[in-house]
């Protein structure tokens, strides 16, 4: 379960410093039949309103694009809307505007949208003053989507029948803690890891009903590379290249003897996990 951040936390603008170059390579995809199942689910027909809060760099933004007839990503960091949009320049998409603004600055004169997504984003906003404001924001009948990955573990069961050897996530994890400290950062904080509960409630008390999960398959083994695994490194928020200071030079050069330790020949594989999706849906 994505970790939420402790009481009195707040946000400041280096949580992803220097991420957003090694986001796409070093995060998992999702499922690759996330857009049809949404397109199924949600009857989408290339018409109305998308908005993906806390997009990123549109790694949910782009694919989805193509399902609607205006698209807006959301997100506080301007590396994470620079890549987005050299990537979506990259693919000659047309139809996406980025909005650099934190989730609970909406409805920031953004309209009205059919959907609204939240990929793993959620947990970091305050829940109940966005969840209210979405639920203002969405058509009557419009869905609040939350996309999620199922849990690790559950996908990584299977290592017998791998290719080649489990990244060595564990020991990166110590390796990270001996250069950081034993408590995950979080930007110029600190985040004590808890799980989160209570969304449900959150989402109900906002007006939204309904509930649909949707599991999507996950694709086929995923070969990944020691630079795949960096990248991976430098993705996440406990982790992002700022937070080593002067040791980032060193730490590279420990992760990757570590790397090659654990795979001398530089290619690690791993079953990715299935895609979870709730739709809350907002009464007609």
């Amino acid at each position: 379960m994505t970790p939420s951040p402790p009481e009195g936390w707040q946000w400041d603008e280096t949580l992803y410093l220097g991420s957003a170059p090694y986001y796409v390579r070093g995060r998992p995809p999702y499922a690759p039949g996330l857009a049809d199942a949404l397109k199924r689910v949600l009857a989408l027909d290339g018409q109305g309103r998308l908005l993906d809060v806390g997009c990123g760099p549109g790694v949910v933004t782009l694919p989805l694009a193509h399902l609607f007839a205006e698209v807006v990503g959301l997100d506080p960091d301007p590396g994470m809307l620079a890549e987005g949009a050299r990537r979506v320049a990259a693919a000659g998409v047309g139809n996406i505007d980025w909005v650099r603004a934190r989730a609970e600055d909406l409805p920031a004169g953004l309209g009205n949208f059919r959907v609204v997504t939240f990929a793993q984003s959620f947990h970091w906003m305050d829940r109940d003053r966005v969840a209210a404001t979405v639920f203002e924001m969405l058509e009557p009948g419009g869905a609040l989507v939350h996309i999620s990955d199922l849990k690790e573990d559950q996908a990584r069961d299977r290592s017998d029948q791998l290719p080649h050897s489990l990244p060595p996530f564990e020991l990166i994890r110590e390796l990270i803690r001996r250069y950081l400290g034993p408590v995950p950062r979080a930007g110029q904080g600190f985040l004590r890891y808890g799980s989160p509960d209570g969304e449900a409630i959150v989402l109900r008390n906002a007006g939204f009903q309904h509930p649909e999960r949707v599991q999507i398959p996950a694709g086929g083994v995923q070969v990944r590379t020691a630079d795949d695994l960096v990248a991976w490194v430098y993705s996440l928020s406990g982790s992002a290249p700022h937070l080593f200071e002067d040791r980032l030079d060193e730490f590279e050069t420990d992760l990757r003897q570590l790397l090659n330790d654990a795979s001398p020949s530089g290619l690690f594989s791993e079953q990715p996990p299935d895609t979870e999706v709730f739709i809350w849906r907002k009464p007609r």
